[in-house]
C-alpha cells in the first residue's frame, strides 16, 4: 500500500513540474557594438592596444603628455604582468584604460565561462597594479566579434564593445608616413583610431607628433573612448548577427533601413557576399551613452580651469559637482568628481 502511495505521488509531482514557477536570473545586456561615434563635434579617440612587450609604451606616453593628449590604452593581463612599471605609467598620466583579455585569444572561440575567466584575471591583474579598473570597455583580440562574444562580455560587465573606424595596420611595420596619411585620410567626426605599444609598430611613436599637429590643425579634440561615448547622437547604432537563410535585403527590409546604407555601414561592395555569424552594423538605432563618474586628485599646480580643459569640460560643471563656491580655491590632495 504504502509502495502504491509513493508511486502515485511521485507520478503527481512529475505532472505538476512545469507547472512550478522557478526563479531566472536576469539575464545582462549584451554588450554595445562601437566602431565610431555619430556626432557632427570634431572629437577623436586615439586608442592602443597593449600585447606582451608594449616596447614603445613610454615614448607614447611621453609624446601623449607633450601635446597634451589623454588616450585609451587597452590592456592584456599578460601585457600587465611582463611590464608593470608601464602599465603603472599609463594610469598615472590620466588615460583610460580597457580590457582586451589576458592571452589575448580569439573570443568567438572561446565560451562564456573561459571569457568571462580571460577578462576577470585581466581586471585583476590591472587593479592590483593601478587600483583603477577596465571596465565598461572591453576591446576583442583580432576585433573577432559574433553575438555570443557580445553576450558574454556584456555578461562579465562590459558594457561597450570598442572596435575602430581607421585601423592604421602599424603591426604590420608600416612607416609612420603610411600610418599618418592613413588617419588623415579617413579622419570623421567621432573616430576611433587603432594603434598599438609593441615593437612589431615602431611607425606609432614616430608617426604620432605629425598625426597630432595636423589633426589640431583640422579642428580635431582628443579624447577617451568614455569621452567619445558622451557625444554619441541619440540616432546611431546597432549590431545585427547573420544567421542561415538572411540576405542582405531581408535583413534591411527588417531594420527599415535602405541597403545601401547598410552596406556603407558595413563597407559591403558585393550585396551578395555576407556570411553567417557575421556581425552586421545597423545603422539608425540607438545607443546609449556610459554613466561613469571620474574621480580626479588634484595635485600641486593644477586649477580647475586646467582640470575642466583636460577632461572637456567646464569650470562651472566641476564646480557645481563639488560644491565649490570660489573656483580659486583648490587644495592639493582634493578629490573631485569629474562631471561626463
Amino acid at each position: 500500500m504504502k509502495s502504491k502511495f509513493v508511486r502515485v505521488l511521485m507520478a503527481l509531482l512529475i505532472m505538476l513540474a512545469p507547472l512550478v514557477a522557478y526563479p531566472k536570473s536576469a539575464d545582462a545586456a549584451a554588450s554595445k557594438f562601437i566602431t565610431s561615434v555619430n556626432t557632427t563635434s570634431k572629437v577623436v579617440a586615439l586608442t592602443f592596444d597593449d600585447g606582451a612587450d608594449g616596447a614603445n609604451t613610454n615614448k607614447i606616453l611621453d609624446i601623449l603628455a607633450k601635446n597634451n593628449v589623454k588616450a585609451t590604452f587597452f590592456l592584456t593581463g599578460s601585457g600587465a604582468a611582463n611590464h608593470p612599471q608601464y602599465i603603472k605609467n599609463i594610469a598615472a598620466k590620466g588615460h583610460q584604460l580597457g580590457n582586451h583579455s589576458y592571452t589575448h585569444p580569439d573570443f568567438t572561440k572561446l565560451t562564456a565561462t573561459q571569457m568571462k575567466s580571460e577578462l576577470d584575471r585581466t581586471e585583476a591583474k590591472v587593479k592590483s597594479i593601478t587600483g583603477k579598473t577596465t571596465k565598461p570597455i572591453f576591446r576583442p583580440p583580432f576585433g573577432a566579434v559574433n553575438s555570443a562574444v557580445l553576450s558574454g562580455v556584456g555578461a562579465a560587465g562590459y558594457g561597450y564593445t570598442i572596435q575602430w573606424n581607421i585601423d592604421t595596420v602599424d603591426w604590420k611595420g608600416v612607416t609612420a608616413s603610411q600610418i599618418n596619411t592613413k588617419v588623415q585620410a579617413n579622419i570623421k567626426p567621432g573616430s576611433i583610431v587603432l594603434m598599438h605599444t609593441g615593437a612589431g609598430a615602431p611607425g606609432t611613436p614616430l608617426a604620432l607628433p605629425t598625426m597630432i599637429s595636423q589633426l589640431k590643425a583640422k579642428g580635431y579634440k582628443f579624447v577617451t573612448v568614455s569621452q567619445l561615448l558622451a557625444y554619441q547622437k541619440t540616432s546611431t547604432s546597432k549590431t545585427y548577427t547573420v544567421k542561415s537563410g538572411d540576405t542582405l535585403y531581408s535583413i534591411a527590409r527588417a531594420y527599415n533601413v535602405t541597403v545601401a546604407a547598410l552596406a556603407a555601414a558595413n563597407k559591403i561592395t558585393n550585396y551578395n557576399l555576407i556570411s553567417v555569424g557575421q556581425v552586421l552594423v545597423i545603422p539608425g538605432t540607438t545607443v546609449t551613452p556610459p554613466t561613469t563618474t571620474v574621480k580626479y586628485t588634484v595635485k600641486s599646480g593644477d586649477t580647475l580651469y586646467k582640470i575642466a580643459k583636460t577632461y572637456n569640460t567646464t569650470v562651472a560643471k566641476i564646480a557645481a559637482a563639488n560644491n565649490i563656491t570660489n573656483v580659486s580655491l583648490i587644495s592639493v590632495g582634493q578629490v573631485l568628481t569629474i562631471p561626463r
